[in-house]
């Protein structure tokens, strides 16, 4: 843990790294999701569901493939998608008070939209602690591992990548901010989409709870 002293920058994933119940959430997104391209696509649900997971493997996320292959409108599917029942999310006063202690800049960094991770957040009651939020419309729509868009976060917050760590729960999006030098924590989790990849040596720490290593963390930069 001692290498983790001295980091000035903190990157988040959102879904899944702030918040733990990623199935009561992202099941939700999901659904959308697979209602939208039966929608648009004019599919039935069983081949629109199939399509998403298709291009969801091949591409990283489901829209960047609706993207390539159908020229869906992306800010469109971002607002539908995402445009979920929240109510179940409870304030998490633990990960608050340790976000506070850091001392720190905190970005968040998804796949997902702005308006989904304000939504999360103020849910959390974790709104207000963050230096900004990085999203898939500030990478142009180029989704986590493309490294480029690793890139574009680091330029547009002015942060060295070699004082950062990026903490996810997909342990492949690890591998891009290895290579430009950050620590990266990996979540543990059962998920097959998340775990793939986790016995990689661009993994430099994994964790079972945010709140637990930001607690060492505090105590480390304290000392």
């Amino acid at each position: 843990m001692k290498e983790f002293k001295n980091i000035k920058n903190f990157i988040f994933d959102c879904d899944g790294v702030l918040y733990s119940d990623l199935e009561k959430v992202f099941g939700q997104v999901s659904k959308r999701m697979t209602d939208y391209i039966s929608i648009k696509l004019k599919l039935d649900i069983k081949e629109a569901k199939k399509l998403q997971t298709k291009y969801f493997h091949k591409y990283n996320t489901s829209l960047n493939g609706l993207m390539i292959h159908h020229k869906i409108n992306p800010e469109e599917f971002l607002d539908y998608v995402h445009d979920i029942n929240l109510d179940f999310l409870e304030k998490d006063f633990v990960l608050r008070k340790e976000l506070l202690r850091l001392d720190a800049k905190k970005i968040i960094f998804t796949n997902g939209s702005n308006d989904h991770v304000i939504n999360i957040t103020k849910h959390l009651g974790i709104d207000d602690l963050f230096d900004g939020t990085f999203d898939i419309v500030d990478c142009n729509f180029v989704p986590k591992p493309a490294i480029e868009s690793y890139k574009i976060l680091s330029k547009k917050f002015k942060i060295d990548p070699k004082e950062s760590v990026f903490i996810e729960d997909i342990a492949k999006n690890l591998e891009p901010a290895k290579k430009l030098g950050m620590k990266t924590v990996w979540l543990v989790n059962n998920e097959y989409w998340g775990k793939k990849d986790s016995d990689k040596d661009f993994i430099d720490l994994k964790i079972e709870n945010l709140s637990s290593f930001l607690k060492e963390i505090n105590i480390l930069q304290a000392a």
